[in-house]
């Protein structure tokens, strides 16, 4: 587990777009075919990577990305109502920590923001991930991508608040 060691979690910014956007593509195209074949797989992430269209979005996305020795290793995006629309780990950093780290990252964000739940559409490679972490599923989805259908998974969670710490040390007699 190395990447935990260093691994940061930054802001987004401009001058990373282009590396999101390969690495979402790279991630989609290593999920095993068993799961989704190759030709969801390129609907999902089209070759080469639209790189104009991901600048355009990730400036209104602004996701919360993963940094291990100034390599971007992963990155998740919170929407205001409380939506992860993504979640991608690089395939040479799965399995070490990162969505986890970037999941946690994003949680304490959306407690801060006072947000009352979760929802995702998750993949089938996220599903379990999901799950793990208290995540229900409401059903599942059948989504056309030019002409490919895919399926994914609609979740929720609910965030309790947390409990006001109502002992104080003077409140024992």
């Amino acid at each position: 587990m190395t990447a935990l060691k260093t691994l940061c979690i930054q802001l987004y910014t401009p001058a990373r777009s282009a590396e999101i956007a390969d690495l979402f593509h790279q991630s989609v195209h290593a999920i095993d075919p068993a799961l989704y074949t190759p030709e969801q797989q390129e609907a999902w992430a089209p070759t080469p990577p639209d790189h104009a269209r991901w600048s355009e979005r990730l400036a209104f996305k602004r996701p919360f990305l993963a940094i291990v020795e100034e390599r971007l290793t992963g990155f998740i995006e919170l929407d205001a109502d409380g939506h992860i629309d993504c979640l991608y780990t690089h395939p040479a950093f799965q399995g070490m920590g990162v969505a986890s780290a970037l999941y946690a990252h994003l949680e304490a964000e959306a407690r801060s923001r006072q947000l009352s739940r979760l929802y995702v559409e998750a993949s089938r490679v996220a599903r379990p991930f999901f799950e793990r972490r208290g995540f229900n599923l409401i059903r599942a989805n059948e989504v056309q991508r030019g002409g490919t259908k895919l399926t994914n998974f609609r979740m929720e969670k609910t965030l309790v608040p947390a409990e006001p710490d109502t002992e104080s040390p003077d409140s024992h007699a």
